[in-house]
């Protein structure tokens, strides 16, 4: 995401920063200067950043299971809001997505367990009731702090309303007995008829940040049905159906500025640079922008193209290859028959396929793709 930055890795994974991340943590510390002054606004920044530590460690819970279950883990983003783990794709078993969903809270109940067991042996729990931020900055009040706060970690994130982890673990136990999409459809229906009952709440009691935090869950909601809803179409259309069949291509002497004028000229994006009617790499607008920002519109699009371009079959789901475009983080993909190069296929091209697809009925969403569709045409 932009405007984030790394500030750890850990087990291969990068734990990254949203710039506005500070917000939270002055928030943080201004809750707890108005009683204790400088001191306690350097407590109250202290307190935020290990509530983080442990929500990384809860989305890093989830990572690992994850990764355990063979998903790329692109990173772990913090938020004002909380964290996030980024995967390539999604689990493609119930069981899967059930035990990754369950892996975040679980770390929560295991820090909480061990905060339990400090602060019972240093006898400090007789103190929750009255904690606070009138309570003394101390070693104490933050160990019995984020006892409470790993507590409400693990509970809220149990409340079965997508996209929340109970949502998920409710999804992947309704998917076992009725299928994915139906078993979203139900958790993302019952997730927004919690959303709102939140957000009821959060206004009669006043406090703004439950209620943003339910307009956010009710979106969630909304995306992973949508989301659900592209998935059981684009999975049913092989990519040959939806490659563009008469692209321009280049070769690897035209210069950049001969693509920058087909750009120009038609509706085209992405090229395959061939040799010999065989590709060996690709170029898309961005790589055109970027060499004609730096003033290389005279260069060959040999020195600039893409290489590692994913191979995909052309009786291959769009589902598939969108989700291994994602993995391998590639804009293009070359669709083969066989040994024959078809054409290339772009992230924009199964966006456009899906507007499409979504109005069509369901007996004309398959069907295998057309062994007669021409070659890429030269320029």
């Amino acid at each position: 995401m932009k405007w984030s930055f790394r500030v750890a890795r850990i087990a291969g994974i990068d734990v990254n920063v949203h710039a506005t991340f500070g917000l939270i943590v002055a928030l943080g510390a201004l809750q707890w200067s108005g009683h204790h002054g400088a001191r306690g606004a350097l407590f109250g920044a202290a307190l935020m950043l290990a509530l983080f530590a442990c929500v990384a460690l809860h989305e890093l819970g989830h990572s690992l299971v994850a990764r355990r279950f063979g998903l790329t883990v692109r990173e772990i983003l913090l938020l004002p809001i909380g964290g996030v783990a980024m995967f390539a794709g999604r689990p493609q078993k119930p069981l899967h997505e059930l035990l990754i969903a369950l892996a975040g809270p679980a770390v929560n109940v295991v820090l909480a367990a061990v905060l339990l067991v400090v602060t019972g042996a240093l006898g400090l729990l007789s103190e929750l009731p009255s904690l606070g931020t009138g309570a003394s900055p101390s070693l104490p009040t933050a160990l019995l702090w984020l006892l409470g706060a790993n507590v409400a970690l693990a509970v809220f994130n149990m409340i079965p309303a997508l996209p929340l982890d109970g949502g998920r673990v409710l999804r992947a136990g309704l998917s076992m007995a009725i299928g994915p999409a139906r078993a979203t459809s139900a958790a993302a229906a019952i997730g927004q008829v919690i959303a709102v009952a939140l957000f009821a709440l959060a206004v009669l009691s006043g406090h703004l940040v439950l209620a943003f935090i339910s307009v956010l869950v009710f979106l969630g909601a909304t995306q992973e049905r949508t989301t659900e809803r592209a998935r059981s179409i684009l999975g049913v259309v092989p990519v040959g159906r939806a490659y563009n069949r008469r692209a321009i291509a280049l070769s690897p002497c035209d210069r950049v500025s001969d693509a920058a004028e087909h750009i120009l000229t038609t509706y085209q994006t992405d090229f395959a640079v061939l040799l010999d009617g065989q590709p060996i790499g690709a170029l898309t607008r961005g790589d055109v922008v970027r060499a004609l920002a730096e003033g290389a519109g005279g260069a060959y699009v040999a020195g600039i193209m893409r290489r590692d371009v994913p191979r995909v079959d052309a009786d291959r789901s769009l589902d598939d290859v969108m989700r291994l475009m994602s993995e391998k983080s590639a804009p293009v993909a070359a669709v083969y028959d066989g040994e024959r190069y078809l054409g290339l296929i772009s992230q924009d091209d199964i966006a456009e396929a899906l507007a499409l697809l979504q109005f069509l009925p369901a007996s004309r969403l398959g069907g295998a793709p057309s062994p007669a569709a021409p070659r890429t045409q030269w320029t």
